[in-house]
């Protein structure tokens, strides 16, 4: 996995599915993504990171049962849908991908997570990367669950270069998650997950 992850290639995203089919047959759990052409491997999540994803599911479930967290699906990204992405969570209505396949139209997609690692690329991939894709793609909202920093960061309002709002708060503060999503979170509990 290392020689075809670690220095970024150009690829198409034809040619990405099908080496990410390939690599997840021998190498079991293996997470590519294809973002700006580049093939970059995510690390697999740890205790923490799982729990943080749980607990964000429950929420959603209990305000909002008609939609899904989902911590599996790839989405197409970016302009024309040349880019492969798959969130931490990924937040549609509940059918929203049936028949879709491992790849899936990002278009009735709300809010896409991701709960931050603590490995070297983290900075690159969940703070620049992600949300220009993600607001390239119209996702409505990305949620940016920053466990260094111990921070949460909500960015709306999306633009085909970037989210023109972001809003930022510490671990033990609420944070309102406008429409098309409409909750409140309070994210006391994220302080028991992080190192």
């Amino acid at each position: 996995m290392t020689a075809l992850a670690d220095p970024p290639h150009i690829m198409t995203p034809e040619h990405f599915e099908e080496a990410a089919r390939i690599l997840a047959r021998l190498e079991e759990g293996a997470r590519l993504e294809l973002i700006d052409g580049k093939v970059k491997s995510k690390p697999m999540p740890d205790g923490d990171h799982g729990r943080i994803i749980q607990w964000l599911t429950r929420i959603c479930m209990q305000y909002r049962p008609e939609l899904w967290l989902d911590p599996a699906q790839g989405i197409k990204v970016q302009s024309y849908r040349s880019g492969r992405a798959r969130p931490d969570g990924t937040l549609a209505p509940m059918d929203a991908f049936v028949g879709q396949g491992e790849w899936a139209d990002p278009a009735p997609v709300l809010m896409v997570v991701e709960v931050t690692s603590y490995d070297s690329d983290t900075e690159q991939r969940d703070r620049v990367e992600k949300p220009r894709a993600y607001a390239e793609t119209g996702i409505p909202l990305y949620l940016m669950i920053d466990r260094k920093s111990c921070q949460v960061s909500l960015y709306s309002e999306p633009s085909s270069e970037c989210y023109e709002d972001v809003r930022t708060v510490p671990f033990g503060k609420s944070l309102h998650l406008p429409d098309p999503v409409g909750i409140t979170l309070d994210t006391t509990p994220l302080k028991d997950w992080v190192k």
